[in-house]
């Protein structure tokens, strides 16, 4: 269940309860005439099936409550109520596959920006998978794949292609591709002062075999970018975090940085090629499959999931009755 807290102004108050006395999925509803100050209007509390929260959003959003009001949603970590559970089991699908579009977009939008933190994780993921190639230690570079933060801005490609929002994805690719560059960018300058200090050599990225699959894309790497991207964005719109840690498990993106990064500073150029080429493959594999995911996704709920009328449509049912 979602518990959504509701600014209206006293005017469309009405509305709103008759929109929620209607609406499978809906319980608990509260109101507070004239208790909300800025905006001021009516508060109106309920809780909502997560099946059924997008609908009531976008109806909500029909009555101008986003521009006139306020609509606030967060997540109810636990529920004692056989009338929510009711409520619940009124609501078409299941919980763990609906997807709450505004959620979601809220959610891409702030993966989508390059920040600080987003920098910083990935630069150090990166220089523990360099580490790890130089060693050869498989189990540093898979602790790398976990830190890296750059599933966020490519489910956020996804999501703009989906919803053709071009800025959205102008700005995902951006904080992809510079975030890329300054990660590879530092551990280049640390491989070349390591180089410099004669504490590594390009011999040692000779004879490597179980870390040689970072510079050699094949079919298969493809074909695991394509299902690490669709089972990142159910993890995403599921909220199953712990499946998206198996996904950077997956992909080999910062392993290829990192590995492009070495390979520069020891003037590795075949390597180098051979670590883009693998990077471009994931990345390219996870947004047709995330993307590919996200249609099918809308295509279900659009198809089989709760509809209710708009208020336009609820005012001249109810005016011909």
């Amino acid at each position: 269940m979602l518990h959504a807290r509701v600014i209206s102004p006293a005017a469309r108050t009405p509305e709103v309860l008759s929109l929620l006395d209607d609406a499978a999925g809906v319980t608990n509803i509260v109101v507070m005439p004239g208790a909300a100050h800025r905006p001021e209007g009516d508060a109106v509390l309920f809780d909502v099936a997560r099946e059924a929260a997008n609908e009531i959003i976008e109806r909500l959003k029909d009555l101008g409550l986003d521009e006139h009001g306020s609509i606030a949603v967060e997540r109810i970590d636990l529920s004692l109520s056989d009338v929510a559970e009711k409520a619940e089991a009124e609501a078409p699908g299941h919980a763990e596959d609906a997807v709450v579009w505004e959620e979601l977009a809220r959610q891409v939008a702030n993966d989508s920006r390059i920040t600080w933190a987003f920098l910083a994780f990935l630069a150090i993921a990166t220089q523990i998978v360099a580490i790890g190639v130089l060693l050869p230690s498989i189990i540093l570079i898979m602790g790398g794949m976990v830190l890296g933060p750059e599933f966020g801005p490519v489910a956020a490609v996804c999501f703009g292609l989906l919803r053709r929002e071009w800025n959205l994805v102008a700005s995902a690719v951006r904080t992809l591709v510079i975030g890329f560059l300054v990660a590879i960018a530092v551990t280049c300058a640390c491989a070349l002062v390591s180089r410099g200090l004669g504490w590594i050599t390009p011999d040692q990225l000779n004879g490597h075999g179980e870390v040689e699959f970072i510079v050699k894309p094949d079919r298969w790497s493809f074909i695991v970018a394509l299902l690490a991207g669709a089972a990142g964005v159910l993890s995403v719109t599921a909220g199953k975090s712990s499946a998206l840690v198996g996904v950077f498990i997956s992909v080999t993106t910062v392993p290829a940085a990192g590995y492009a990064a070495v390979a520069t500073a020891l003037g590795r150029w075949e390597d180098l090629a051979g670590s883009v080429s693998q990077l471009s493959v994931n990345v390219a594999g996870m947004v047709i499959a995330g993307t590919a995911t996200l249609v099918l996704q809308r295509f279900f709920w659009s198809r089989y999931g709760l509809h209710i009328a708009s208020p336009t449509a609820r005012t001249r049912r109810n005016s011909s009755v």
